[in-house]
C-alpha cells in the first residue's frame, strides 16, 4: 500500500490517493481533480474507487466528477441524502480495491453520517493498515461538531468522543493516521497542529480526545473552544449533496477598461490581489484588497467577507488570477471575471482603468500608532472575539473582519487605525472602510510585536 498526500494548504485540508501499484482509491478529493489525476499518472495506477468521509462543509467535492470520468465506484454513506447515483456504503462493510481491503466505519461527530476508512494491505507478512479519518480524529484534536445545527452540537460532541475511541480500537497502534482536516482548516477545533504525520498509537497517547477519561469534561472543553467559521460553509454541504459539476479553471478574457470602470462605479466587488502595502499606496477607488501571496488566507476570507453569489471581478497579474480562480472554485465561487495584467509584478492597476479615480491610505506599525495617534482616533481590532478576549489594545473596538460590512455604521466617523494578528485581515478591513469613505490607517504589523512601544494592552 502506498499513500500519496495531496495538500490543499489554502483550506487546511488533505486528499489522498491510496493504491497497491495498479489500482487506486481516492479519499475526499477537492474539486480541482487534475491534481489527483496527475498523482495517479505519476504512480502509474488506475482510479477505480472514490470515497467521501462526509458531505463536506468547507469545500466543494470533486468526487462525483472524478468517479464519473474514470468509471470508478463512488462510495458515499447510504444514510446521506444525495441527488446523484453512488455506491451506498454502511458501517462494517469491507470493499476490495485490488490487493487492499477497505473497511467502512461509522464515526459520527463532525457530522451525523461521518465515515472513516481503515485500509489494510494483506499482501505482506503481518499486513499493514492505515486510517483515513476525515473530520473525526485529527492530529492533536478532532473535527468541530457545530456545523450541522446548534441544537445538535453537544450531542455530536458526545458522538465524537465515542467515535474516536472506536476508531482507535479498529486499527493497529502502528497504523498511519490520515485526516482530511486539521492543517489550518476551520473544520478542526483548537489551534492547528504542527505535526505533519502521526499514527494511531501516537494519538492514543497524546490526543486530548483520547486521553481525557471524563466524557463530559471533554465535551465541555470542546464546546468552549469552538470559534467562528466562514460564512460560505453554509453553502458547501447542499452543493455537495446536489452533486457539483466540474470546475472551470480557465482565465476569462480580460474585462476592458470601460467595463471595469462601470463595475467600480456601480459598487460591484472588484478584488485587488496585489500585496496589501501596494494596494494601500495606490488602488482603483472602490476596489478591495485581498492579497493573494501564497493564497493561504485568500480563499477562506474572501468567501467569508464578500456576500455570497455576488458578481466578482479579480484584478491582478495573470499568474495570480489563474491561481485565485482555482482556489475560489474549491468553495463554489465559479466563473469570476478578471481584469488581467502582465504575468510579472509589479502591476500598474491604473492602466487597467485609465481615467477612473485612484485612492490610497497610509500604512504604519505599532510605533507609528504610539507616536501619531490623536486622542479622538479609534483603534479597530478585526480579529475574532476569542483573540480579542485573550489580549487587546486598551480601549480598542473589536469588530471581526467578517462582520465589518454589516457593522460599519458602528465605527465612529474619525480616523481609524486597523489591526489584526498579522496584517492580512487588517488590510481587508482597511480596504472595506476606505471603500465606504472612511479615513483609515493600516497597521501592517504583528500583534505580538506590540510590547515595547508604549501601547497598553489588556488583560
Amino acid at each position: 500500500m502506498d499513500v500519496v498526500v495531496i495538500e490543499t494548504t489554502a483550506l487546511g485540508d488533505r486528499s489522498y490517493l491510496v493504491h497497491d501499484g495498479k489500482v487506486a482509491l481516492v479519499i475526499d478529493p477537492q474539486r480541482d481533480t487534475d491534481r489527483v489525476e496527475a498523482a495517479a499518472r505519476a504512480a502509474g495506477v488506475r482510479i477505480t474507487h472514490v470515497a467521501e468521509t462526509h458531505l463536506h462543509n468547507d469545500y466543494v467535492t470533486g468526487g462525483l466528477v472524478l468517479a464519473e470520468k474514470h468509471g470508478a465506484q463512488y462510495l458515499v454513506n447510504a444514510a446521506d441524502h444525495v441527488a446523484f447515483d453512488r455506491v451506498p456504503v454502511t458501517d462494517g462493510q469491507v470493499i476490495s480495491v485490488g490487493h487492499l481491503l477497505v473497511k467502512v466505519l461509522a464515526t459520527p461527530g463532525h457530522t451525523h453520517t461521518h465515515l472513516s476508512y481503515v485500509v489494510r494491505d494483506d499482501t505482506h507478512d503481518g499486513g499493514t493498515d492505515a486510517v483515513f479519518s476525515g473530520g473525526s480524529l485529527l492530529y492533536g484534536s478532532v473535527g468541530r461538531t457545530d456545523l450541522v445545527s446548534p441544537d445538535d452540537t453537544a450531542k455530536l460532541a458526545h458522538d465524537q468522543y465515542s467515535s474516536v475511541r472506536r476508531l482507535v480500537s479498529s486499527a493497529s497502534q502502528g497504523a498511519a493516521l490520515y485526516p482530511t482536516h486539521g492543517f489550518g482548516s476551520f473544520c478542526s477545533v483548537g489551534p492547528s497542529s504542527k505535526v505533519k504525520a502521526s499514527t494511531i498509537g501516537e494519538q492514543a497517547a497524546a490526543n486530548h480526545a483520547l486521553t481525557d477519561p471524563d466524557e463530559d469534561h471533554f465535551v465541555a472543553e470542546l464546546l468552549e473552544n469552538i470559534t467562528a467559521y466562514p460564512a460560505y460553509y453554509a453553502h458547501m454541504s447542499p452543493l455537495n449533496a446536489a452533486g457539483p459539476g466540474a470546475a472551470n479553471l480557465q482565465v476569462p478574457d480580460s474585462v476592458d477598461a470601460a467595463e471595469l470602470g462601470r463595475r467600480l462605479e456601480s459598487g460591484e466587488w472588484v478584488v485587488d490581489l496585489r500585496h496589501r502595502v501596494a494596494f494601500a499606496d495606490s488602488h482603483l477607488q472602490g476596489s478591495v484588497s485581498f492579497e493573494y501571496g501564497r493564497g493561504d488566507n485568500f480563499t477562506s476570507y474572501l468567501g467569508w467577507v464578500i456576500p455570497w453569489n455576488q458578481p466578482l471581478t479579480l484584478l491582478g497579474p495573470l499568474d495570480e488570477v489563474e491561481k485565485a480562480i482555482r482556489d475560489l472554485a474549491r468553495i463554489g465561487i465559479d466563473g469570476p471575471d478578471a481584469a488581467v495584467g502582465p504575468g510579472a509584478m509589479p502591476l500598474d492597476v491604473a492602466a487597467l482603468a485609465p481615467g477612473h479615480p485612484r485612492a490610497s491610505y497610509p500604512h504604519s506599525d505599532w510605533a507609528g500608532l504610539a507616536k501619531d495617534r490623536a486622542p479622538e482616533d479609534v483603534v479597530l481590532d478585526v480579529r475574532r472575539p476569542d483573540e480579542f478576549a485573550a489580549s487587546h489594545v486598551k480601549g480598542a473596538l473589536n469588530i471581526p473582519v467578517y462582520e465589518l460590512i454589516s457593522r460599519t455604521p458602528e465605527v465612529p466617523d474619525v480616523r481609524i487605525w486597523v489591526h489584526c494578528a498579522t496584517g492580512y485581515r487588517a488590510s481587508v478591513a482597511a480596504s472595506l472602510l476606505d471603500r465606504a469613505g472612511r479615513e483609515v490607517v493600516l497597521i501592517d504589523a504583528r500583534f505580538r510585536d506590540v510590547p515595547g512601544v508604549g501601547i497598553e494592552t489588556v488583560p
